[in-house]
Protein backbone atom coordinates (compact mmCIF):
# COMPACT_ATOMS: atom_id res chain seq x y z
CA UNK A 1 0.00 0.00 0.00
CA UNK A 2 1.28 3.45 -0.90
CA UNK A 3 2.24 5.78 1.92
CA UNK A 4 2.05 9.54 2.31
CA UNK A 5 4.60 12.01 3.65
CA UNK A 6 3.53 15.55 4.49
CA UNK A 7 6.43 17.99 4.85
CA UNK A 8 5.40 21.14 6.73
CA UNK A 9 7.91 23.88 7.48
CA UNK A 10 6.60 27.19 8.82
CA UNK A 11 7.83 30.23 10.67
CA UNK A 12 6.88 33.92 10.77
CA UNK A 13 8.40 36.46 8.47
CA UNK A 14 10.34 39.20 10.20
CA UNK A 15 11.45 39.81 13.76
CA UNK A 16 9.19 37.18 15.28
CA UNK A 17 11.05 34.34 13.56
CA UNK A 18 12.78 31.94 15.97
CA UNK A 19 13.85 29.19 13.56
CA UNK A 20 14.78 28.98 9.89
CA UNK A 21 12.23 26.25 9.32
CA UNK A 22 12.20 26.25 5.52
CA UNK A 23 15.93 25.52 5.38
CA UNK A 24 15.21 21.87 6.13
CA UNK A 25 12.98 21.32 3.11
CA UNK A 26 15.76 20.93 0.49
CA UNK A 27 17.36 18.26 2.67
CA UNK A 28 14.06 16.40 3.17
CA UNK A 29 13.18 16.80 -0.51
CA UNK A 30 16.41 14.98 -1.42
CA UNK A 31 15.15 11.86 0.38
CA UNK A 32 13.34 9.34 -1.88
CA UNK A 33 9.57 9.50 -1.24
CA UNK A 34 9.37 5.81 -0.33
CA UNK A 35 12.03 6.30 2.35
CA UNK A 36 10.25 9.34 3.79
CA UNK A 37 7.04 7.34 4.12
CA UNK A 38 8.59 3.99 5.00
CA UNK A 39 6.66 2.21 2.23
CA UNK A 40 7.40 0.77 -1.19
CA UNK A 41 5.73 3.71 -2.96
CA UNK A 42 4.66 7.09 -1.60
CA UNK A 43 3.16 10.49 -2.29
CA UNK A 44 4.89 13.56 -0.88
CA UNK A 45 3.11 16.84 -0.10
CA UNK A 46 5.29 19.85 0.70
CA UNK A 47 4.13 23.02 2.50
CA UNK A 48 6.78 25.72 2.70
CA UNK A 49 5.94 28.75 4.85
CA UNK A 50 2.17 28.58 4.27
CA UNK A 51 0.19 31.76 4.83
CA UNK A 52 -3.23 30.53 5.97
CA UNK A 53 -4.16 27.96 8.65
CA UNK A 54 -7.09 26.80 6.51
CA UNK A 55 -4.70 25.93 3.68
CA UNK A 56 -2.67 23.76 6.06
CA UNK A 57 -5.87 22.16 7.36
CA UNK A 58 -6.99 21.28 3.83
CA UNK A 59 -3.69 19.52 3.05
CA UNK A 60 -3.59 17.76 6.41
CA UNK A 61 -7.18 16.57 6.01
CA UNK A 62 -6.43 15.18 2.55
CA UNK A 63 -3.32 13.39 3.84
CA UNK A 64 -5.24 11.97 6.80
CA UNK A 65 -7.86 10.54 4.42
CA UNK A 66 -5.24 8.50 2.54
CA UNK A 67 -5.56 4.80 3.41
CA UNK A 68 -1.84 3.96 3.73
CA UNK A 69 0.76 4.90 6.36
CA UNK A 70 1.17 8.62 6.96
CA UNK A 71 4.25 10.42 8.25
CA UNK A 72 3.99 14.14 8.98
CA UNK A 73 7.27 16.03 9.31
CA UNK A 74 6.69 19.36 11.12
CA UNK A 75 9.36 22.01 11.52
CA UNK A 76 8.62 25.41 13.01
CA UNK A 77 7.83 27.34 16.16
CA UNK A 78 5.13 27.17 18.81
CA UNK A 79 3.31 30.18 20.24
CA UNK A 80 0.34 30.56 22.57
CA UNK A 81 -2.78 32.44 21.65
CA UNK A 82 -3.48 35.09 24.24
CA UNK A 83 -7.16 34.27 24.73
CA UNK A 84 -7.17 30.51 25.30
CA UNK A 85 -3.53 29.87 26.13
CA UNK A 86 -3.28 27.00 23.63
CA UNK A 87 -0.24 26.15 21.48
CA UNK A 88 -0.28 27.02 17.79
CA UNK A 89 2.20 26.40 14.99
CA UNK A 90 3.17 29.89 13.81
CA UNK A 91 2.77 30.56 10.08
CA UNK A 92 4.26 33.21 7.82
CA UNK A 93 1.89 36.02 8.88
CA UNK A 94 1.78 35.17 12.58
CA UNK A 95 2.58 37.83 15.16
CA UNK A 96 2.27 37.68 18.94
CA UNK A 97 -1.05 39.55 18.73
CA UNK A 98 -2.56 37.52 15.87
CA UNK A 99 -1.77 33.92 16.85
CA UNK A 100 -5.41 32.86 17.18
CA UNK A 101 -6.25 33.91 13.61
CA UNK A 102 -3.03 33.43 11.63
CA UNK A 103 -1.38 30.35 13.21
CA UNK A 104 -2.32 26.67 13.01
CA UNK A 105 -3.84 25.34 16.28
CA UNK A 106 -1.89 22.30 17.41
CA UNK A 107 -5.07 20.52 18.47
CA UNK A 108 -6.12 20.42 14.79
CA UNK A 109 -3.43 17.75 14.30
CA UNK A 110 -5.15 15.69 16.98
CA UNK A 111 -8.62 16.23 15.50
CA UNK A 112 -7.68 15.33 11.93
CA UNK A 113 -5.55 12.28 12.73
CA UNK A 114 -7.60 10.67 15.49
CA UNK A 115 -9.53 8.09 13.44
CA UNK A 116 -6.63 6.72 11.44
CA UNK A 117 -5.72 3.09 12.01
CA UNK A 118 -3.45 2.41 14.95
CA UNK A 119 0.21 2.20 13.98
CA UNK A 120 -0.34 4.00 10.66
CA UNK A 121 0.38 7.61 11.67
CA UNK A 122 3.57 9.29 12.84
CA UNK A 123 4.49 12.87 13.64
CA UNK A 124 8.18 13.75 13.42
CA UNK A 125 8.67 17.23 14.87
CA UNK A 126 11.42 19.78 15.33
CA UNK A 127 9.89 22.74 17.14
CA UNK A 128 11.14 25.84 18.90
CA UNK A 129 8.88 27.51 21.46
CA UNK A 130 8.76 31.19 22.26
CA UNK A 131 9.32 32.17 25.90
CA UNK A 132 5.62 32.18 26.82
CA UNK A 133 4.94 28.80 25.22
CA UNK A 134 8.11 27.30 26.69
CA UNK A 135 6.86 28.23 30.16
CA UNK A 136 3.46 26.67 29.36
CA UNK A 137 5.09 23.42 28.19
CA UNK A 138 6.67 22.88 31.59
CA UNK A 139 3.28 21.92 33.01
CA UNK A 140 1.24 21.05 29.92
CA UNK A 141 2.21 18.28 27.48
CA UNK A 142 1.84 18.83 23.75
CA UNK A 143 -1.21 16.70 22.94
CA UNK A 144 -1.08 15.15 19.47
CA UNK A 145 -3.75 12.53 20.07
CA UNK A 146 -3.86 9.01 21.44
CA UNK A 147 -3.56 7.30 18.06
CA UNK A 148 -0.45 9.03 16.72
CA UNK A 149 3.19 8.11 17.30
CA UNK A 150 5.27 11.21 18.00
CA UNK A 151 9.06 11.58 17.81
CA UNK A 152 11.17 14.71 17.95
CA UNK A 153 12.11 17.60 20.18
CA UNK A 154 10.91 21.00 21.34
CA UNK A 155 13.70 23.50 21.94
CA UNK A 156 13.58 26.65 24.08
CA UNK A 157 13.74 30.04 22.36
CA UNK A 158 17.17 30.91 20.99
CA UNK A 159 19.16 33.89 22.23
CA UNK A 160 18.02 37.42 21.46
CA UNK A 161 18.20 38.47 17.83
CA UNK A 162 19.26 35.03 16.70
CA UNK A 163 17.49 32.49 14.51
CA UNK A 164 17.92 28.81 15.33
CA UNK A 165 18.48 25.99 12.86
CA UNK A 166 16.22 22.92 12.73
CA UNK A 167 19.11 20.66 13.70
CA UNK A 168 17.03 17.65 14.72
CA UNK A 169 15.04 17.52 11.47
CA UNK A 170 18.17 18.03 9.39
CA UNK A 171 19.75 15.10 11.23
CA UNK A 172 16.67 12.98 10.47
CA UNK A 173 16.82 13.95 6.80
CA UNK A 174 20.55 13.23 6.59
CA UNK A 175 20.05 9.75 8.03
CA UNK A 176 17.20 9.06 5.60
CA UNK A 177 19.25 10.20 2.62
CA UNK A 178 21.22 6.97 3.00
CA UNK A 179 18.24 5.35 1.28
CA UNK A 180 16.96 3.37 4.26
CA UNK A 181 14.47 4.28 6.97
CA UNK A 182 15.34 2.54 10.25
CA UNK A 183 12.59 1.81 12.78
CA UNK A 184 11.31 5.14 14.09
CA UNK A 185 12.59 4.78 17.67
CA UNK A 186 16.04 4.01 16.24
CA UNK A 187 15.84 6.93 13.77
CA UNK A 188 14.89 9.21 16.66
CA UNK A 189 17.80 8.12 18.85
CA UNK A 190 20.28 8.46 15.98
CA UNK A 191 19.10 12.00 15.26
CA UNK A 192 19.35 12.98 18.93
CA UNK A 193 22.88 11.58 19.08
CA UNK A 194 23.91 13.69 16.07
CA UNK A 195 22.74 16.95 17.63
CA UNK A 196 23.93 16.22 21.19
CA UNK A 197 27.16 18.09 20.59
CA UNK A 198 25.17 21.26 19.77
CA UNK A 199 24.11 21.65 23.39
CA UNK A 200 20.50 20.41 23.37
CA UNK A 201 20.38 19.46 27.04
CA UNK A 202 17.35 21.64 27.75
CA UNK A 203 15.21 20.34 24.86
CA UNK A 204 11.97 18.53 25.56
CA UNK A 205 12.32 15.13 23.91
CA UNK A 206 9.15 13.63 22.45
CA UNK A 207 8.98 9.85 22.13
CA UNK A 208 5.51 8.27 22.08
CA UNK A 209 5.10 5.04 20.09
CA UNK A 210 1.34 5.29 19.53
CA UNK A 211 -1.63 3.13 20.54
CA UNK A 212 -1.64 -0.41 21.82
CA UNK A 213 -3.12 -3.04 19.49
CA UNK A 214 -6.15 -3.40 21.82
CA UNK A 215 -7.20 0.23 21.32
CA UNK A 216 -10.82 0.12 20.01
CA UNK A 217 -9.99 2.90 17.57
CA UNK A 218 -7.83 0.38 15.69
CA UNK A 219 -10.84 -1.89 15.14
CA UNK A 220 -12.94 1.07 14.03
CA UNK A 221 -10.34 2.21 11.52
CA UNK A 222 -10.08 -1.30 10.12
CA UNK A 223 -13.85 -1.54 9.71
CA UNK A 224 -13.99 1.80 7.90
CA UNK A 225 -11.11 0.85 5.64
CA UNK A 226 -12.93 -2.37 4.72
CA UNK A 227 -16.22 -0.56 4.07
CA UNK A 228 -18.02 -2.08 7.08
CA UNK A 229 -19.53 1.24 8.15
CA UNK A 230 -22.52 -0.23 10.00
CA UNK A 231 -20.21 -2.46 12.05
CA UNK A 232 -18.01 0.50 12.90
CA UNK A 233 -20.96 2.59 14.08
CA UNK A 234 -22.35 -0.29 16.13
CA UNK A 235 -19.00 -0.76 17.88
CA UNK A 236 -18.66 2.97 18.57
CA UNK A 237 -22.24 3.05 19.90
CA UNK A 238 -21.33 0.33 22.40
CA UNK A 239 -18.38 2.35 23.66
CA UNK A 240 -20.53 5.48 23.77
CA UNK A 241 -23.15 3.76 25.93
CA UNK A 242 -20.47 2.33 28.22
CA UNK A 243 -18.94 5.79 28.66
CA UNK A 244 -22.37 7.30 29.37
CA UNK A 245 -23.03 4.72 32.09
CA UNK A 246 -19.59 5.10 33.63
CA UNK A 247 -19.09 8.87 33.39
CA UNK A 248 -22.41 10.50 32.50
CA UNK A 249 -23.92 11.61 29.16
CA UNK A 250 -22.20 15.01 29.18
CA UNK A 251 -18.75 13.71 30.09
CA UNK A 252 -15.73 14.11 27.84
CA UNK A 253 -15.48 10.33 27.65
CA UNK A 254 -19.02 9.95 26.33
CA UNK A 255 -18.81 12.95 24.00
CA UNK A 256 -15.59 11.58 22.55
CA UNK A 257 -17.48 8.54 21.29
CA UNK A 258 -20.32 10.72 20.01
CA UNK A 259 -17.70 12.63 18.00
CA UNK A 260 -16.31 9.36 16.70
CA UNK A 261 -19.79 8.39 15.50
CA UNK A 262 -20.11 11.75 13.74
CA UNK A 263 -16.86 11.05 11.90
CA UNK A 264 -17.99 7.54 11.06
CA UNK A 265 -21.17 8.94 9.50
CA UNK A 266 -18.99 11.19 7.34
CA UNK A 267 -16.89 8.22 6.21
CA UNK A 268 -20.10 6.35 5.40
CA UNK A 269 -21.22 9.20 3.12
CA UNK A 270 -24.08 10.32 5.39
CA UNK A 271 -23.63 14.08 5.87
CA UNK A 272 -27.11 14.46 7.39
CA UNK A 273 -26.35 12.11 10.28
CA UNK A 274 -22.84 13.51 10.66
CA UNK A 275 -24.06 17.12 10.78
CA UNK A 276 -26.85 16.29 13.24
CA UNK A 277 -24.42 14.43 15.51
CA UNK A 278 -21.84 17.20 15.49
CA UNK A 279 -24.54 19.73 16.37
CA UNK A 280 -25.59 17.51 19.28
CA UNK A 281 -21.99 17.44 20.49
CA UNK A 282 -21.73 21.25 20.32
CA UNK A 283 -25.01 21.76 22.18
CA UNK A 284 -24.00 19.24 24.85
CA UNK A 285 -20.64 20.92 25.39
CA UNK A 286 -22.27 24.35 25.66
CA UNK A 287 -24.85 22.98 28.09
CA UNK A 288 -22.01 21.59 30.20
CA UNK A 289 -20.64 25.13 30.58
CA UNK A 290 -17.86 25.04 28.00
CA UNK A 291 -17.09 28.41 26.43
CA UNK A 292 -18.24 29.16 22.86
CA UNK A 293 -14.60 29.60 21.83
CA UNK A 294 -13.38 26.39 23.50
CA UNK A 295 -11.51 24.29 20.90
CA UNK A 296 -13.82 21.28 21.23
CA UNK A 297 -16.92 23.46 20.82
CA UNK A 298 -15.55 25.32 17.81
CA UNK A 299 -14.40 22.07 16.21
CA UNK A 300 -17.85 20.49 16.61
CA UNK A 301 -19.64 23.45 15.00
CA UNK A 302 -17.08 23.77 12.21
CA UNK A 303 -17.46 20.09 11.38
CA UNK A 304 -21.26 20.33 11.48
CA UNK A 305 -21.02 23.30 9.10
CA UNK A 306 -18.72 21.40 6.76
CA UNK A 307 -21.05 18.39 6.66
CA UNK A 308 -24.13 20.58 6.20
CA UNK A 309 -22.57 22.05 3.06
CA UNK A 310 -22.46 18.50 1.63
CA UNK A 311 -26.20 17.79 2.07
CA UNK A 312 -27.96 17.56 -1.29
CA UNK A 313 -31.53 17.06 -0.03
CA UNK A 314 -33.01 20.57 0.17
CA UNK A 315 -35.61 19.76 2.83
CA UNK A 316 -33.08 18.18 5.16
CA UNK A 317 -30.65 21.03 4.51
CA UNK A 318 -33.36 23.52 5.51
CA UNK A 319 -34.14 21.70 8.75
CA UNK A 320 -30.53 21.26 9.82
CA UNK A 321 -29.57 24.71 8.53
CA UNK A 322 -31.94 26.38 10.96
CA UNK A 323 -30.38 24.46 13.86
CA UNK A 324 -26.89 25.23 12.57
CA UNK A 325 -27.67 28.96 12.30
CA UNK A 326 -28.86 29.00 15.91
CA UNK A 327 -25.66 27.36 17.14
CA UNK A 328 -23.49 29.48 14.80
CA UNK A 329 -24.97 32.56 16.43
CA UNK A 330 -23.47 31.37 19.70
CA UNK A 331 -20.25 29.90 18.25
CA UNK A 332 -19.01 32.12 15.38
CA UNK A 333 -15.69 30.26 15.09
CA UNK A 334 -12.42 31.53 13.64
CA UNK A 335 -13.51 32.17 10.06
CA UNK A 336 -15.20 35.48 9.39
CA UNK A 337 -18.64 35.29 7.86
CA UNK A 338 -19.49 31.72 8.90
CA UNK A 339 -22.95 32.69 10.19
CA UNK A 340 -23.56 34.87 7.13
CA UNK A 341 -22.72 31.89 4.93
CA UNK A 342 -25.34 29.73 6.66
CA UNK A 343 -28.00 32.43 6.48
CA UNK A 344 -27.23 33.08 2.81
CA UNK A 345 -27.51 29.41 1.95
CA UNK A 346 -30.79 29.18 3.87
CA UNK A 347 -32.23 32.08 1.88
CA UNK A 348 -31.34 30.26 -1.33
CA UNK A 349 -32.97 27.10 -0.03
CA UNK A 350 -36.12 29.03 0.90
CA UNK A 351 -36.38 30.22 -2.70
CA UNK A 352 -36.54 26.63 -3.90
CA UNK A 353 -39.87 24.80 -3.98
CA UNK A 354 -40.25 22.33 -1.14
CA UNK A 355 -40.79 18.64 -1.80
CA UNK A 356 -44.48 17.59 -1.74
CA UNK A 357 -45.67 16.20 1.58
CA UNK A 358 -45.97 12.44 1.56
CA UNK A 359 -49.22 10.98 2.83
Amino acid sequence: MAGTALLLAASPVGRGCLVDAASVLPVLAAVPPAVLAGTDTANVVELADPLEPQAVLTRLRAAAAAPGPLTVFVTGQLQLDRRQRLPHLALARTTAASVRYTAFPWHWFREELRLRAGGSTTLVVDLHADAECWQWLRSSPLDSGRGTAVYGRIAPPPGRRSVAAPAYMKAVATILRSGRRPPLPQLHEQALARIAADGCLHDLVLSAPGPAPTDPHVALSTAVREGRHADADALAAQWEQAARRAHGPGSDEALHWTEVRADLAMFAGDPVRSCRTWLAVAVARLAAGQAPDAPAVEAAVDRAHHQWASIRDADRARDLGAALAEVRGRVPGRREGALDHVLGQLRQLDDRPQSPTRV
